[in-house]
This record gives structure tokens, sequence and C-alpha cells, in this order.
């Protein structure tokens, strides 16, 4: 099972720089895909999740039109195939 992940601009240097990575989890859902990115991109890991491995409060992942918060979270399902957005909270003013 491959699933893609599209990475935002801010977000690309902790993946060497690459808009989308394709990676291949143990389990079929967002917590096993984050677990492939974290055996690829160690440092790309520790800015969506917290220590205890909770998403981050300011990361906000999407399955397609779906926010993975209304969803089940980490826990959510995915497909063969699947494409996942992450996109950080951004703050300013």
């Amino acid at each position: 099972m491959k699933v893609g992940v599209k990475l935002p601009t801010v977000l690309r240097p902790f993946a060497g720089g690459i808009e989308r990575v394709e990676v291949e989890p143990d389990e079929p859902n967002v917590g096993g895909v984050f677990a492939a990115l974290e055996a690829d991109h160690p440092a790309l890991r520790r800015r969506l999740t917290d220590e205890q491995g909770a998403l981050r409060r300011h990361v906000n992942v999407f399955l397609e039109n779906d926010n993975i918060r209304d969803l089940q979270g980490l826990g959510t399902s995915l497909d063969d195939g699947a494409e996942l957005l992450i996109l950080p909270s951004v703050a300013g003013g």
C-alpha cells in the first residue's frame, strides 16, 4: 500500500526539500503514515506530533476535503493510493 503526502513549503526542508512524499505504511491509517514518515524523515515527524504521539494543535491534515480531526484522527483508515495534505496553521499580524 502506498500513500502520498503533500507538504507545504514550510515543512519541505525537513523532507529533503520535496513537495510530495510517498510512503508505504505498516498500518493502513494516518498514524501508520506518520510512523513511516518518521522512519524516512525524523525531523518532519517532530513538527507534526507531540511527545505523546498526538497530532499537534496547529497542524491540520486533510484526506481529500476532510480534516482528519473530523474523522478518526490518526486512526483514520486509508486506501491504497490515498493522498494526504498537511497544512500547519499560520499565525501572524
